[in-house]
C-alpha cells in the first residue's frame, strides 16, 4: 500500500508498507500495518517489533512514526489497531477491555513469528503512551516478547484511580464509578451510548495545559486522523460505560518477573507523564534503563523525530533481539 491517506507523516521510500489483518485468540480481526525496509533479504530471518499506539489513538498516527521509522532502521514493524479501535473489530467502537487489548499484542506475535522473514525468538515491542501499560500487561505473560520499549507510558490504571499526581480523591472517584454504572442500564435497555474523557475538540481560557497539549497533537493537522467509518467527534473518546474497566487495571504489579528480558522506559523531561515511567522503573527488575529526553514533553515523543532518541531505541533492540 502507499502510505499516503494512512499516515499523518511522511514515510520514507526506503520502506514498503502493507496493510495487514490477523485474528486474536476471541477470533477479532486486528488491523495492522507492516513496515519492511526495502533491502531486506527475505530468505532469511530477521529481527521484528510490534508496536502500539496511544489510547484513544489508532495506528495512522503515532505508532506508525515508530513502525517506520524503524523498519529504516532495518526492523521488520508492525504497528496494529487495538480491538474496538481504528480498523480492528470490536463492538461498540472505542470500549475498554484491558485483556483484549493484551492479547492483541500477543496476537501480533504470533502474526510476525509466523513469517518466512521473522525470526520469532528475535521480537520485540513498543508501547506508546497508554499502550506502554498494555504492553507491560501482556509481556508478563508472554515470553516470546523478547525485549520492551515504552515511551511516554501512562499506567492507564493509576491515571484512572487517582488521577495525575494523586489528585483525584476517592469520593470523585466513587461518583464516576457510580455514572459509569448508571450508564450501563441506559445501554442495555437500547439507549444511546455515551463517551468521555479523550480530547478536548476546542480551546477556550479555561483549557489547562495538558488538553492543551493533546489537542495540538489529536485536533489540528499535526496528528489528526479519523479511521474510515468513523466520526470526528468520537476519536480518542472511550465509552463512558466501559472506562472505569481500568481502574481495576495494575500493570505494573509483578513486573519484576519479565526479568531477565530487558526493559527500556523512555519518557520527557517536562512531561506529565513522567510519574509513571519512573513508577514501573523503580519496580521493575534487572536489566532496565530509564531514559529521560531533554526538553521533551508528554506528547512531543508521539512524533517529533528530533527529540525521540531512535538511536536508542536502535540500539537497545539490536542488543538484545541478537
Amino acid at each position: 500500500m502507499t502510505p499516503t491517506g494512512y499516515t499523518t507523516f511522511k514515510v520514507s521510500d526506503d520502506v514498503t508498507m502493507y496493510k495487514v489483518t490477523f485474528k486474536n485468540q476471541y477470533k477479532m480481526n486486528v488491523a495492522g500495518h507492516l513496515f519492511i525496509p526495502k533491502n531486506l533479504d527475505r530468505s532469511k530471518q530477521h529481527s521484528a517489533l510490534v508496536v502500539g499506539h496511544p489510547m484513544g489513538a489508532v495506528k495512522e498516527q503515532s505508532a506508525n512514526v515508530y513502525a517506520a521509522n524503524m523498519a529504516e532502521r532495518g526492523f521488520v514493524a508492525l504497528s496494529l489497531d487495538l480491538s474496538f479501535w481504528g480498523e480492528s473489530e470490536g463492538e461498540p467502537r472505542n470500549a475498554v477491555a484491558l485483556d483484549i487489548y493484551a492479547e492483541d499484542f500477543s496476537a501480533a506475535v504470533d502474526f510476525l513469528g509466523t513469517r518466512p522473514f521473522v525470526d520469532r525468538n528475535r521480537i520485540g515491542i513498543i508501547g506508546v503512551c497508554g499502550s506502554g501499560s498494555f504492553v507491560i500487561s501482556a509481556a508478563k505473560i508472554d515470553p516470546r516478547m523478547k525485549a520492551i520499549a515504552t515511551v511516554s507510558m501512562y499506567d492507564m490504571g493509576a491515571a484512572s484511580r487517582n488521577a495525575l499526581n494523586h489528585s483525584l480523591t476517592l469520593e470523585q472517584r466513587k461518583k464516576i464509578q457510580e455514572e459509569a454504572a448508571e450508564q450501563r442500564y441506559v445501554e442495555f435497555t437500547g439507549g444511546e451510548t455515551k463517551y468521555t474523557s479523550g480530547t478536548v475538540h476546542k480551546l477556550d481560557e479555561n483549557t489547562d495545559p495538558i488538553q492543551r497539549e493533546f489537542y495540538e497533537f489529536y485536533r489540528t493537522a499535526r496528528g489528526e486522523y479519523t479511521p474510515k467509518g468513523g466520526s470526528p467527534e468520537l476519536t480518542t473518546h472511550p465509552t463512558l460505560s466501559s472506562n472505569t474497566k481500568f481502574m481495576n487495571f495494575y500493570p505494573f504489579n509483578d513486573i519484576e518477573t519479565i526479568s531477565p528480558r530487558p526493559m527500556l522506559f523512555i519518557t520527557g523531561d517536562k512531561a506529565h507523564s513522567k510519574e509513571f515511567s519512573e513508577d514501573a522503573y523503580k519496580r521493575a527488575a534487572e536489566p532496565k534503563e530509564l531514559v529521560i529526553v531533554p526538553n521533551a514533553g508528554h506528547v512531543d515523543l508521539y512524533d517529533k523525530t528530533d527529540l525521540i532518541p531512535f538511536d536508542k531505541l536502535e540500539g537497545f533492540f539490536k542488543t538484545n533481539l541478537k
